[in-house]
């Protein structure tokens, strides 16, 4: 079928709306009509060429969120009409990780990683999707696996969200660094993956929640997520502020900038003993994190997280269930919603940091 999608030609080049050629659903596959898309940091990265693992051209968007419109043979937990979210990661339920109870890395996914076919094409040449999923196309299909059906009364450019920053941010407090009631917690970055942090850390009951982010403007933001106190990023010393605020150092730090020197910080920033550092920002590609053993002998403990270590297809739907009890908020996570046309102005409104969530669909 012809499907319209906005595609990256090259690094650094502007996204161009293109007619490609999509592949029908094969077995255990579906297709999905998108009907919204989150603008992410990460997609930034690949349209930049600075963190890009995909080849161009290629078709960014990760967090997306839309209706099944078939389904290839095989496929019993989908059907078509269900409300759905495509998802970077996969889930068989059947892997010895998937088993465990401890990881969201699917062994089976970890596996196929870039061996799959590339399913969209322009004059017979592949294009890639950004993270396998592409969802900033009219429709994409996607392995069954890599699908989460959600409830059918959340609103997609808010469902859309749970696809990457809402599960990256509530599930790295949660799930990964397991913040306790009554700690702090120092939350550098406050974009989208961020403030989920701070959501996050409200929900876990927090006692101090701290942000650190070079955008003034995002202290009164923040606020609306549970923030308690604001550090300027570009202050005299947002380490020395944090161990000052919090007798010694915060409990717990989350990095969600990409920044390797902001990493250093983040784990500087925890108390001896006991401090704990999850990082969740994607730095540029090549960049190592250089770190000084004697702070992880001090007892410090220095974490990774993808998506929150949030299992898509079984826990991500939970995630709208908190937002439609009241528990999360999405409505003021997204500050901008535009047609797939002006795309191009999203990105760049996200890169200033005027957006905390840009949302895009091809029906607006």
């Amino acid at each position: 079928m012809k499907v319209r999608a906005m595609v990256c030609h090259a690094p650094g080049a502007p996204l161009v709306l293109e007619e490609l050629d999509l592949d029908p659903p094969a077995a255990g596959e579906v297709l999905i009509e998108i009907m919204a898309s989150g603008l992410c940091h990460s997609d930034l990265g690949q349209i930049e060429g600075t963190a890009a693992p995909f080849p161009f051209p290629v078709v960014v968007g990760h967090e997306g969120a839309g209706i099944v419109r078939a389904t290839g043979p095989g496929v019993t937990g989908l059907a078509v009409g269900d409300h759905v979210v495509p998802l970077s990661l996969a889930e068989c339920g059947e892997c010895t990780a998937c088993q465990s109870g401890r990881t969201n890395l699917c062994d089976r996914f970890m596996a196929e990683l870039g061996t799959q076919t590339p399913r969209f094409r322009l004059g017979g040449r592949p294009v890639a999707t950004y993270a396998g999923v592409g969802s900033l196309a009219q429709f994409i299909v996607m392995p069954e696996r890599n699908v989460a059906r959600i409830r059918a009364d959340v609103p997609f450019h808010l469902a859309c969200t749970v696809g990457c920053a809402v599960a990256t941010g509530v599930g790295a407090v949660r799930n990964t660094a397991r913040v306790t009631p009554g700690t702090s917690v120092a939350v550098f970055g406050l974009g989208g993956i961020g403030l989920n942090v701070v959501q996050g850390a409200r929900l876990a009951g927090a006692a101090v929640i701290i942000g650190v982010d070079r955008n003034p403007a995002r202290e009164a933001s923040a606020a609306a997520f549970g923030l308690t106190h604001f550090i300027p990023a570009d202050g005299p010393d947002p380490v020395a502020a944090i161990r000052t605020l919090t007798a010694g150092g915060a409990d717990y730090s989350f990095e969600c900038v990409g920044s390797t020197r902001t990493m250093q910080q983040a784990l500087s920033a925890t108390r001896p003993g006991w401090g704990c550092c999850t990082v969740l920002g994607v730095p540029p590609d090549g960049e190592a994190l250089a770190i000084i053993p004697f702070e992880l002998q001090l007892g410090r403990t220095l974490l990774g997280s993808f998506m929150g270590n949030i299992k898509g297809r079984s826990e991500l739907p939970a995630l709208l269930d908190l937002f439609a009890s009241g528990q999360l908020n999405l409505a003021d996570l997204v500050t901008h919603r535009l047609p797939m046309a002006e795309v191009n102005a999203g990105f760049m409104l996200m890169k200033s940091g005027a957006a905390l969530r840009v949302v895009v669909s091809f029906q607006e």
